[in-house]
Formats: C-alpha cells, structure tokens, sequence
C-alpha cells in the first residue's frame, strides 16, 4: 500500500510541475499555444515576469523532484498571490472570477509542500547510498 501511496504522490508532483512550467514558458516565451493574457512581459516586468519565472523554474524544481518543499511553497504563494490581487476583486468565488486554475494549483503546490517529493524524485535518487557491486561477491 505504501508504494502505491509513494507512486501516486510522485505522479501527482510531476503532472502538476509539469503543467506549472509549460504555463510558465508560454508566458515567458509565447510557445505551447502562446503567452497567455497577450504579449509577452517585459524583462523584469512586475508581476508578471516574475510570476512566469517562478511556474518556470518552480514547476521544473517540482517536476524534478529537486528542493521541492520550498519550490513547491514558493509556489503556492504566487498562486494565491495571483487570486487576491487578479482574480478575488472579480468575485467572490473562483467560478465567477476565472481563478480556479490559480486556487487549484495554490492548494496543489502547498499539498506537495507539505507531504514532500515522494520516494520516485531525482533529490531521493541523488541521496540514496550507492551500493559496491564489486564488493558483493
């Protein structure tokens, strides 16, 4: 049961990196159906360079299982950033502000915040110990 839990976890983390940086690419660099709310942002452009900079590197952090916590923390704050500044003044409730893809990844991100990588991330493959095979005999 466990490694189920474990395997579930980790696939979780990975789509949800994954949609985050390909979000964060096509801000920054119009690709994968384009920026999305128009152009793209100005170098440094507050905020939303740097909201494209963190789903990018964030959401690959994540995806890789590489500093996930505070990856996956960093996040989630941006994404509930995003809903009070540009989404809450709109309406009260996700489904009429068009904020549910903010409010879901915020609550995703803080889930993997707070239950970790899982066993199947690059960070646990990097700290295993290694094992001499030429010692096994």
């Amino acid at each position: 049961m466990a490694d189920s839990r474990e395997l579930a976890l980790s696939l979780f983390r990975c789509v949800v990196g994954l949609l985050f940086a390909c979000h964060g690419a096509a801000t920054l660099f119009g690709v994968l159906g384009g920026p999305h709310g128009g152009r793209t942002p100005d170098l440094a452009q507050w905020p939303s360079w740097w909201a494209a900079v963190i789903q990018l590197l964030g959401g690959a952090l994540v995806l890789l299982g590489m500093a996930t916590r505070a990856a996956a923390a960093v996040c989630s704050g941006s994404m509930a950033y995003a809903y009070f500044t540009a989404h809450q003044p709109h309406g009260l409730l996700p489904i009429e502000n068009g904020g549910e893809p903010a409010a879901l990844f915020c609550w995703a991100f803080l889930l993997i915040a707070v239950l970790g990588p899982g066993r199947w991330a690059l960070s646990e493959l990097l700290t295993r110990p290694r094992v001499d095979v030429r010692r096994r005999r």
